[in-house]
C-alpha cells in the first residue's frame, strides 16, 4: 500500500546520473553517435528515421532512470501533470485519467497496471537535457518525454501510434513485441485503441539504458518482465494533414478580410423558396474565393501553432520580479534560460515563444535563435538591447529566467 504522504512529495529528486551530459548535437555532425548505435545522426535519419525500427543496446550506459518509482506517482498525483492509469482484468481494460491520489493505484496482483506521465521534461531538468540528445531532430517535431511506471505484467496492450518515438528502458525490464502488420482493427469498447489481431513479428527484453526506436504506424505491444519497469519514451509529433488544415482556418479567420456584402436587388421569385439559389452559389463562391495566403501566412501559423502550450500547460510569473535593469544585471552575469515548459521555434526572422509571434531585427533574431536551439544563453552572449527588451517581457510571463549558476 502507498504512504497517504505521496501526493506530497513536490520536490522531485532526479536519480543520479553520471553518464548522461547536456551536449548540444549539431544536425550536420557526422561523427558516430553511441546513443544512436554509433550511427551519425545523418546515417540514422537517412537510413532509419521514419523508414524501420532499430534496437540499441546500451545506448545510455549506466542509466537507470531519471526517477524512482515513488517520485513518478507522486507526479502522477500532481494537478499540473497529465497523467493516465491503465489497469487490466483478464481481457477487461480500464482508462483513467489523472491527478491520482495514492490509494487509486492498484494493489492486487491479479490486476495488471500501468501509470504513464506526459511531459515530464516540464517538471524535471533531467529531463530537458536528456531530449537534448535528440536535438539533430528540428524542434518543431518535438512532443515531450512520457515516463511509464508498471509492476510486472504490465502494459497498455498492443497498439500504433501516429509518432516516432525513442524507448528507453530505465529501470527493471520490458518485453517489446513489434509487428509491421496492416490490420488495424481494435477491440471493440475498449477504452484504447488496442489492436485485435497483433501479430509480433520480432521481439526483444530491453534492460537499462537501452533504447528501441519505432517509426509511426509500427504495430507494438510492450510488458514489463519485472517489478518496477520504468520505460522513458522521447515522443516527436507527426501532425495530420487534417489536423494542420483544421487549425490553419481557425488561424485565418481573424487575419481575412472580405470586403463588401451579399446583395441581390434583382432578386427573382423563386418556385420554392427553401431551394438555395444558383445566384446566392455564385456570389458566395466568388467571394470565398478572393482568400488568399502566402508562404509567409503558413509560416507564421506553424510557428505559432506548434509552440502553443497544450491546454494544461500554465505559466507562473515571478512571485517578486526583478525590475528591468537588476534583471538585465542578472542575464549578464549568469546567462538566461528558458523555462521547461516553454516551446521556443524560429523562421526568417520571426521568434515564436508558447504560440506567440515576434518580428525582429537581425542581430536579436541570430542571438534569440541561439536561445531557441540550446534552450540557454551564457553570460558571455553580447545581446542588442531589443533582445533584452524582449527577454524581460517573457521573464515577467514566466517564459524565460536568469540561469542558475553552475
Amino acid at each position: 500500500m502507498l504512504p497517504k504522504t505521496l501526493c506530497e512529495t513536490r520536490i522531485l529528486r532526479p536519480l543520479r546520473f553520471a553518464a548522461l551530459t547536456a551536449t548540444y548535437y549539431n544536425p550536420r555532425m557526422k561523427k558516430p553517435l553511441p546513443f544512436l548505435g554509433n550511427f551519425s545522426a545523418q546515417s540514422f535519419l537517412r537510413t532509419y528515421w521514419q523508414k524501420k525500427p532499430l534496437l540499441i543496446r546500451n545506448a545510455f550506459p549506466h542509466f537507470n532512470g531519471l526517477l524512482d518509482p515513488r517520485q513518478l506517482l507522486a507526479l502522477a498525483c500532481d494537478p499540473d501533470a497529465q497523467s493516465r492509469l491503465v489497469t487490466r482484468r483478464g481481457n477487461r481494460w480500464q482508462l483513467q485519467h489523472g491527478p491520482f491520489a495514492p490509494e487509486d493505484f492498484p494493489t492486487a496482483r491479479a490486476t495488471k497496471w500501468t501509470t504513464l506521465v506526459q511531459g515530464v521534461n516540464h517538471f524535471l531538468p533531467a529531463g530537458a537535457e536528456l531530449l537534448r540528445h535528440f536535438d539533430f531532430i528540428p524542434h518543431a517535431r518535438l512532443d515531450d518525454l512520457m515516463v511509464s511506471y508498471a509492476p510486472k505484467g504490465g502494459g497498455v496492450g498492443p497498439h500504433f501510434d501516429a509518432y516516432d518515438v525513442f524507448l528507453l528502458q530505465g529501470s527493471g525490464q520490458r518485453r517489446w513485441q513489434i509487428s509491421t502488420q496492416k490490420d488495424r482493427t481494435l477491440i471493440d469498447g475498449a477504452p484504447l485503441r488496442i489492436l485485435k489481431n497483433f501479430e509480433p513479428e520480432q521481439e526483444w527484453v530491453l534492460e537499462a539504458g537501452d533504447m528501441l526506436y519505432l517509426p509511426p504506424q509500427c504495430a507494438h505491444n510492450g510488458v514489463a518482465e519485472t517489478d518496477d519497469c520504468m520505460t522513458y519514451s522521447i515522443g516527436f509529433r507527426t501532425p495530420s494533414w487534417q489536423e494542420l488544415g483544421e487549425q490553419f482556418l481557425v488561424y485565418l479567420q481573424d487575419r481575412i478580410r472580405i470586403d463588401g456584402m451579399y446583395a441581390d436587388p434583382d432578386l427573382k421569385l423563386q418556385s420554392h423558396p427553401s431551394e438555395i439559389s444558383a445566384d446566392m452559389l455564385r456570389q458566395v463562391k466568388r467571394a470565398i474565393g478572393k482568400i488568399r495566403w502566402e508562404r509567409r501566412d503558413i509560416a507564421d501559423f506553424l510557428g505559432s501553432y506548434l509552440s502553443e502550450p497544450k491546454p494544461h500547460i500554465f505559466f507562473d510569473p515571478p512571485g517578486k520580479p526583478l525590475d528591468a535593469k537588476r534583471f538585465a544585471r542578472a542575464v549578464r552575469d549568469r546567462g538566461v534560460a528558458l523555462d521547461l515548459k516553454s516551446q521556443m521555434l524560429c523562421h526568417d526572422g520571426v521568434i515564436f515563444i508558447n504560440g506567440i509571434a515576434c518580428d525582429v531585427g537581425k542581430t536579436t533574431y541570430r542571438c534569440l535563435r541561439h536561445l531557441a536551439d540550446a534552450r540557454r544563453l551564457n553570460a558571455a552572449t553580447k545581446m542588442p538591447a531589443e533582445a533584452e527588451e524582449l527577454l524581460y517581457e517573457w521573464y515577467l510571463n514566466g517564459y524565460v529566467m536568469p540561469a542558475k549558476r553552475k
